[in-house]
C-alpha cells in the first residue's frame, strides 16, 4: 500500500490530529471538484467511498469507481462493481493456517517457476489470532484450563511450529498466540483502532479508517466499533493480503431503526436473537444493515458488538454502527492511548463519519423498525440460529420438534419413542430423557465480550448457590471467556467463585463449544444418549447451532444468554417452562424459580461500572501475549522457503499449487459429468467442509491410522486444515449431510454411477478420477450458508468437482468456489433440479463452456437420462471481470503468482 496513494481527484488535505498535522483524503472536496455530494450515503458507504478516493490511481481504482459510489441510489441500486482495498486482514487459526500454508506454497511455486519466493508476503498487515484449537477435554475442576492448554499444545505442535515460521519469515504478519482470547473479542478490545495513521511512502502520515476483511464470518463483530469489515473466505483474504482488491457489487443498505429500551429481564442476547429472526424474515442476504435511532444512542458498545457479531446469522454482509460518542468512550474504557482516541474523534468529525444524535438520517434502501421494549427472554434452536423461541414457549416448541419431520427441522420420533428414559450409571436416582441438557457452555465471542451478560451469569450463579441449588451430574459445564479481561473482572467481583461452585470453571480462552470444540461427553452420558437414541440438548451462549456442529451426540442445540445457560444447567432439561416452573429445590425442599435468582439491571450495571477499568485491558493483553510461556518455548525454523515434511500429518504442500504451470489451461466444455452430491436447501459450509472430530472409521480416520497416528491423537478437522490429504477426505462427510443420491443414508455417502454402488463420497470421487469422469454438484437454495470456510471450496475442487448448480448461493462460498476455479451456476428463477425432473443419475454436458465465457451470462446444460435429454439454462455466477480472470487462471493464488512472474519478466 505504501506509495500507492496519489491525489488524482485533488482531495488530499491536512488536519490537526491533536498531536500534530496529518494528511487525509477529504470527502467534502468531492463536491468542490464537481463529482457529487456524498452526505446522502449511509455511513458504511462513506467509508467505502474514502477507500476508493484514496486509492484512485486511474488504473487499479478509477474516477469512475468514485462516481459509481457517489451516484448510489437507495431506490434503485445498480449492479455496479467497485474495488475495496481494506487496511488490514485478520485471521483465526482454523482458517488462517491454510492461508499461511498457501503463502508458503506460493513461495515454493515461485521458486519452481523461476521467480523470487521472498516477494510473496502480505502487502496488507495481517494478524492471526490462535483461538480455535482449544478443546474442552477437561472441565468442572480448577485445573481444567491448564490441562486443556497443555493438551492443546501437544496436539498442535506441528501447526504451531509452522505458525512460528510464518511469524519469523513473513513480513507484515503478526501472531497472537494461544490462550489469549477469541479472535473477534481480541479484535474489539485490542487490535482495532477505528482510525489509523499510515505512512504513504513519502514519510508523511495519512489518517485512514480502520477497515478489514477476516477469515471468519463473525469478523462483523467489529462493525459495532464503527469499523467496516466482514468475513471472506481464506482464498479471498489471501488475495487481499497480496494487494488485490475485493471486488464487490454496490450493496443495498437496509436501515434498522431501534427505539425504546430493553425491558427488565431481557438481555443483549435476547435482542440479537430477535433481530436475527426479524432480518432473516425481511431478507438482507448480501446487504449491509446499518443501525440507527434513539435506541442505538443509548446502547452500550458491547451490546452493539453483540448485534454486529451475528450479521451472518441474519444474512447480512455487515451489521454496522457508525462512530459516535459511545465509540470514543469505549476506546477510552478499553485502554487505548489518549492520542489514538483523540485521532478517532477528530478524523471522523472532519470526514462526516461521526454520527451525532441530531445528524440527518442517511438514505436507506429500506427501513426495518424494532421497539426494544417488545424484546422478551429468548433462545434459538434447536437447529438454526434464526429460529427464535421465547423462553416461555420453549417447552412447547421442544416437544413439538420431537415428532416433527426432519425436513421441518424436527427429530421425527414416533409416539413410542417419546417416553424413553435412561438411568445414569453411578447415579441410580438420575435419569436422562429427551431434552436433558448434557452441555451447558458459556462460550463464543458473541456474548463473552459483553460484561453485562457475563456479570449477570455470575450473579445468577451466586444467587443460585446461596439457595443451595446444584447442577445435575450429567451436565458438562464450561466457561470459555473471550479474553483474560473477563476473568479479571469476574475475579474482582468474586463471581468466578460462584460460577465455579456450579461447575463453570474456566476451560480455555478461545472458541470452544460454538465451533464444535465441546470435547467428548463423559462416557456414561455418551453411552446413555447413544444406546437409547435420546435427543439430548445443549444450551450455549454461542452464535451457531447447526446440526452436528456442537457435538455429534447432541441433536438439540439452543443459543441463549450466559445467565440462561447457567439457568438451564441448573434445570438440567430444556423441556421445562422456566417462567412458571421451578429451576429446582433448595435443601429444605422448597421450589426455587428463575425469578428468584435473576439479577436486576441496576445490580448488573453497578458491577459493570465499578469492576471494569482501562488498565485491565492494557495489562492483561501485554502479559498474555509477551509472557506466553508455552508459545515462547516453541522452536522456530526460519528461511524464505518452508521445509515441507512429507511425513507431516498437519502441514502439506497443496497440490493445486505444486502442480501449477506458467500458463493456464484453456476453458473447455464440460462433457459426461456425473453428480457427486444431490442436495436440498440450506446446505451449509458445515455440511460441506470438514469440521469437528475425525471419526476413526472414515476416509480421513483411516488415512491417519495408515500414517501411524493413534486415534486419541486425531485432533479435529479444523486443526488439520493445513493438510489437504486429511481435508479432502472429510469434504461432504458431515454426519448430518443428506445426499439424496444415496437415499436412506446420512453422512458422507453417495452412489457411484452407473453401477449404483454405495460408497463414501471421497472413494467415489477417486474412482471417478481414475475413470476420467468430471463431477458436478446439484443443490437447492442458500447453498453454502454458514461460516467462511475455504475448505468447503478447496475440498470441492480437490474431489474433482468442476461446477456446482444451485438455486442460490451464499455470498462467501460462491466467491470461494470461483477463487478455486470451480464454476458456480445458478438455476434460473423458478427452476430447481426438482422442478426440472432431475434425479442425479443423468450425465451432464455444458457445451458452451469455452474461452468466450463472460460474467453472469447464461449457459445451456444438457442432462442425459436413460431415455430422454432435459435441456435448461443456468446463470453463470461469476459476477465480475476480475472473478473471470481468477477463474481463467484456475484460482486467485495462481492469478497472483502469474502476475508477479510477469512483473519480474518485464
Amino acid at each position: 500500500m505504501a506509495g500507492r496513494w496519489q491525489d488524482v481527484l485533488g482531495t488530499r488535505d491536512t488536519f490537526d490530529t491533536g498531536r500534530g498535522a496529518a494528511a487525509l483524503y477529504r470527502l467534502t472536496r468531492l463536491e468542490d471538484r464537481g463529482l457529487g455530494d456524498f452526505t446522502h450515503l449511509p455511513y458504511s458507504l462513506r467509508i467505502l467511498l474514502e477507500s476508493v478516493v484514496r486509492h484512485c490511481d486511474g488504473h487499479l481504482v478509477t474516477p469512475e469507481d468514485v462516481t459509481k459510489l457517489l451516484a448510489w441510489d437507495p431506490k434503485q441500486v445498480q449492479a455496479e462493481e467497485i474495488p475495496f482495498l481494506p487496511a488490514r486482514v485478520i485471521l483465526q487459526d482454523f482458517t488462517g493456517v491454510p492461508a499461511i500454508v498457501d503463502l508458503a506454497a506460493m513461495r515454493s511455486a515461485m521458486q519452481r517457476l523461476g521467480g523470487s519466493p521472498s516477494r510473496i508476503n502480505p502487502l496488507v498487515p495481517a494478524d492471526l489470532v490462535v483461538d480455535h484449537s482449544i478443546q474442552v477435554d477437561f472441565f468442572g475442576s480448577p485445573d481444567a484450563l491448564e490441562a486443556n492448554v497443555r493438551r492443546e499444545f501437544e496436539r498442535n505442535r506441528e501447526r504451531y511450529e509452522f505458525l512460528r515460521w510464518g511469524q519469523e519469515s513473513l513480513a507484515n504478519f503478526r501472531v497472537i498466540p494461544p490462550n489469549v482470547g477469541i479472535v473477534h473479542q481480541v479484535n474489539l478490545e485490542y487490535l482495532a483502532r477505528t482510525v489509523f495513521l499510515r505512512d504513504d511512502g513519502t514519510g508523511q502520515s495519512v489518517a485512514i479508517p480502520d477497515t478489514l476483511v477476516g477469515t471468519d464470518s463473525h469478523t462483523t463483530m467489529i462493525n459495532g466499533l464503527g469499523v467496516v469489515g466482514w468475513g471472506v473466505g481464506g482464498i479471498e483474504a489471501e488475495a487481499v493480503m497480496l494487494g488485490q482488491p475485493v471486488y464487490m457489487l454496490l450493496p443495498e443498505v437496509v436501515g434498522m431503526e431501534l427505539t425504546g429500551e430493553l425491558p427488565p429481564g431481557a438481555t443483549a442476547t435476547d435482542l440479537v436473537l430477535t433481530v436475527t429472526q426479524i432480518l432473516r424474515a425481511h431478507g438482507v442476504v448480501g446487504k449491509f444493515v446499518e443501525f440507527f435511532g434513539e435506541g442505538v444512542t443509548t446502547m452500550s458498545l458491547p451490546d452493539r458488538a453483540t448485534l454486529a457479531n451475528m450479521a451472518p446469522e441474519y444474512g447480512a454482509t455487515m451489521g454496522f454502527f457508525p462512530v459516535d460518542e459511545e465509540t470514543v468512550a469505549y476506546l477510552r474504557r478499553t485502554g487505548r492511548p489518549v492520542d489514538e482516541v483523540e485521532l478517532v474523534e477528530r478524523y471522523t468529525k472532519e470526514q462526516l463519519l461521526f454520527r451525532s444524535p441530531d445528524a440527518p438520517t442517511p438514505s436507506y434502501c429500506d427501513v426495518v423498525r424494532l421497539d426494544l421494549s417488545t424484546v422478551e427472554p429468548s433462545l434459538a434452536g434447536p437447529k438454526r440460529p434464526q429460529d427464535r423461541v421465547s423462553l416461555a414457549g420453549l417447552k412447547e416448541a421442544f416437544e413439538a420438534s420431537l415428532t416433527a419431520p426432519p425436513q421441518e427441522r424436527g427429530f421425527g420420533l414416533s409416539p413410542e419413542q417419546l417416553t424413553v428414559e435412561a438411568p445414569l450409571p453411578d447415579h441410580p436416582d438420575v435419569r436422562l430423557k429427551h431434552g436433558s441438557v448434557v452441555i451447558a457452555a458459556i462460550t463464543s465471542c458473541t456474548n463473552t465480550s459483553n460484561p453485562s451478560v457475563m456479570l449477570a451469569a455470575g450473579l445468577l450463579a451466586q444467587k443460585a448457590a446461596e439457595k443451595g441449588l446444584a447442577v445435575p451430574p450429567y451436565v458438562k459445564t464450561s466457561l470459555a471467556p473471550g479474553s483474560r479481561v473477563v476473568t479479571h473482572y469476574l475475579h474482582e467481583t468474586g463471581l468466578d467463585q460462584s460460577l465455579a461452585q456450579l461447575g463453570f470453571y474456566t476451560v480455555g480462552y478461545g472458541c470452544t463449544t460454538c465451533i464444535g470444540n465441546s470435547g467428548p461427553l463423559p462416557e456414561p452420558v455418551a453411552q446413555a444418549v447413544t444406546e437409547n437414541e435420546l435427543v439430548a440438548a445443549a444450551v450455549l451462549s454461542g452464535n451457531r447451532n447447526f446440526e452436528g456442529r456442537v457435538n455429534p451426540l447432541v441433536k438439540a442445540n439452543y443459543l441463549a444468554s450466559p445467565p440462561l445457560v447457567v439457568a438451564f444447567a441448573l434445570a438440567g432439561i430444556v423441556d421445562r417452562d422456566l417462567t412458571s416452573e421451578p429451576l429446582g429445590k433448595d435443601p429444605q425442599g422448597h421450589d426455587v424459580f428463575l425469578r428468584d435468582v435473576w439479577p436486576g439491571r441496576d445490580e448488573v450495571q453497578s458491577l459493570v461500572d465499578s469492576a471494569i477499568q482501562p488498565e485491565q485491558f492494557v495489562t492483561e493483553y501485554e502479559t498474555a501475549i509477551a509472557g506466553n510461556e508455552h508459545w515462547n518455548r516453541i522452536e522456530v525454523s526460519a528461511g524464505d522457503l518452508y521445509p515441507w515434511d512429507p511425513k507431516s500429518t498437519y502441514i502439506q504442500e497443496p497440490p493445486f499449487l505444486s502442480e501449477m504451470q506458467k500458463d493456464p489451461e484453456p476453458i473447455r466444455p464440460l462433457r459426461n459429468a456425473r453428480v457427486l452430491c444431490l442436495l436440498g436447501d440450506s446446505v451449509t459450509t458445515d455440511h460441506i467442509s470438514p469440521a469437528g472430530a475425525i471419526p476413526q472409521d472414515s476416509p480421513a480416520g483411516r488415512y491417519l491410522v495408515e500414517q501411524g497416528v493413534d486415534p486419541r491423537d486425531f485432533n479435529s478437522y479444523g486443526s488439520r486444515r493445513g493438510n489437504d490429504r486429511v481435508m479432502v477426505r472429510g469434504t461432504f462427510a458431515n454426519i448430518r449431510l443428506r445426499n439424496l443420491l444415496a437415499p436412506g443414508t446420512e453422512g458422507g455417502w453417495t452412489r457411484h454411477l452407473p453401477d449404483g454402488e454405495v460408497m463414501t463420497i471421497y472413494d467415489a470421487a477417486m474412482r471417478y478420477r481414475e475413470e476420467g469422469v468430471p463431477l458436478i454438484v446439484l443443490a437447492g437454495k442458500e447453498y453454502g450458508t454458514g461460516s467462511s470456510r475455504d475448505w468447503a471450496a478447496k475440498g470441492t475442487y480437490l474431489l474433482g468437482v468442476r461446477a456446482v448448480l444451485a438455486a442460490s448461493f451464499e455470498r462467501i462460498h460462491r466467491s470461494n468456489l470461483v477463487g478455486m476455479g470451480v464454476l458456480p451456476l445458478e438455476f434460473l428463477p423458478g427452476q430447481t433440479w426438482q422442478s426440472l425432473g432431475l434425479t442425479g443419475e443423468e450425465t451432464f454436458d455444458i457445451p458452451d463452456l469455452t474461452e468466450n465465457l463472460k460474467p453472469r451470462q447464461t449457459l445451456r446444460v444438457e442432462a442425459h437420462g436413460e431415455s430422454e435429454t432435459t435441456a435448461f439454462e443456468v446463470r453463470v455466477r461469476i459476477d465480475t471481470p476480475v472473478e473471470m480472470e481468477y477463474y481463467r487462471n484456475g484460482g486467485i493464488l495462481q492469478t497472483v503468482i502469474r502476475q508477479l512472474l510477469q512483473e519480474e519478466t518485464t
